[in-house]
């Protein structure tokens, strides 16, 4: 299914997948957080035959097909295979002036899952059939790939500011070290061939899964072809710096440009709801006043005291605590594992939590209880071993 793979991804680690720009065609990790970009190894002087970081800009949009070229493009959607962990999966990115942006099909729209960007970003969930409008890291992830030009076309317009680093030796080439400076203070280097002036990596650094730590990575771009007269890569690799191990990759298949888009294809889809939906918004709205969350939770189970509410709370709860509100999520957790006492997914759920908010051996107390509601649960027993003192 479209998009399915990414979706799924997605949904489950809080990531959320963006392409660098242009130039760089493929998909790729955005990633949660992250300020600063990782350091380049093998750096050595600028050359003295080009002497700015807009020089730089200048041949590198020279060499990927021209100004004009690049102002003719109003729409984009790519189409390929995301892989991550030997698994694969179709996915799409579609972007369309000035600033909107769908990880799905705009053509097509899945029914499951889709995360997007109109003006302020939005996650919609199929089931149980929210639309978030997200802020924090997860916002933050979302428009670091915004525009369909690059961070590095335009880049004044976009608020950003470019520095020249030097040269580094990427795959054995020489390649100019610029780092961009995002209007949030993120920052990612790009780096561009002192011979082809092509981008042929970036480096930054973003965290992999929606609570882990932030991990120095490097997606390195290649298989450049030829789409309306502009030069785009179709193969994006991601590793991560310390240890070389691949993260994900997207071959691109097809990139379709200019095709008649209009903004409410990049917008989430409007739903009839139901009460639980409008539940889950309203505590969603609440989340950074924890006493409220409990509040209106305790109100609607009184009046719909035959409604199974704890899925909801659980994903619900999820979605707090990726917006960097634990306090909240926790208080509205321990409530749905106090009224759902026999379910292991309550229970692993509120120890997510207390571990996201530091109360680590409150943490793996539920995480313990989880395995004896349901022994082969296998993300409690990661957990568990994850929390194990080093020998």
């Amino acid at each position: 299914m479209v998009t399915h793979m990414i979706a799924m991804k997605s949904a489950a680690l809080g990531l959320v997948l963006a392409s660098t720009g242009l130039a760089s065609a493929g998909l790729a990790s955005a990633g949660l957080a992250g300020s600063n970009a990782a350091a380049a190894p093998h750096q050595t002087s600028t050359p003295a035959a080009v002497a700015s970081a807009d020089a730089i800009i200048d041949r590198y949009i020279a060499a990927i097909g021209g100004q004009k070229n690049l102002d003719a493009i109003q729409s984009m959607i790519i189409r390929g295979t995301y892989t991550e962990n030997g698994q694969s999966g179709s996915g799409v990115l579609a972007r369309m002036r000035p600033f909107y942006k769908l990880v799905g099909d705009p053509l097509k729209r899945s029914t499951e899952f889709e995360e997007g960007y109109d003006g302020s970003a939005w996650e919609f969930y199929g089931d149980p059939g929210i639309v978030l409008r997200t802020a924090g890291p997860a916002s933050a992830a979302a428009r670091h790939g915004l525009y369909i030009l690059g961070n590095l076309v335009d880049y004044k317009r976009q608020g950003s500011s470019v520095t020249l680093k030097g040269v580094a030796k990427i795959d054995g080439r020489d390649a100019y070290q610029l780092r961009v400076r995002m209007l949030d203070g993120f920052e990612q280097d790009e780096f561009i061939d002192a011979k082809s002036w092509l981008v042929i990596a970036d480096r930054k650094v973003a965290k992999v899964h929606a609570f882990g730590v932030d991990v120095p990575s490097e997606t390195r771009w290649s298989d450049y072809r030829t789409v309306n007269g502009v030069l785009l890569a179709f193969l994006n690799v991601e590793v991560e710096i310390a240890s070389g191990k691949e993260l994900n990759r997207f071959q691109t298949d097809r990139i379709d440009v200019n095709l008649i888009l209009s903004p409410s294809q990049f917008m989430p889809p409007r739903l009839e709801r139901t009460p639980v939906q409008v539940l889950m918004d309203q505590i969603f709205q609440e989340r950074e006043d924890a006493d409220a969350v409990r509040w209106t939770y305790h109100d609607f189970r009184n009046a719909y005291s035959d409604t199974d509410t704890e899925a909801a709370m659980e994903i619900i709860g999820y979605q707090m605590l990726k917006m960097g509100d634990p306090s909240a999520a926790t208080a509205l957790l321990e409530d749905n594992r106090r009224d759902y006492p026999d379910s292991a997914a309550a229970h692993f759920g509120l120890a997510r939590a207390y571990r996201s908010a530091g109360r680590l051996g409150e943490a793996r107390a539920e995480f313990e209880r989880t395995l004896a509601l349901e022994p082969k649960h296998q993300r409690a027993q990661t957990a568990l071993a994850e929390m194990a003192p080093a020998r």
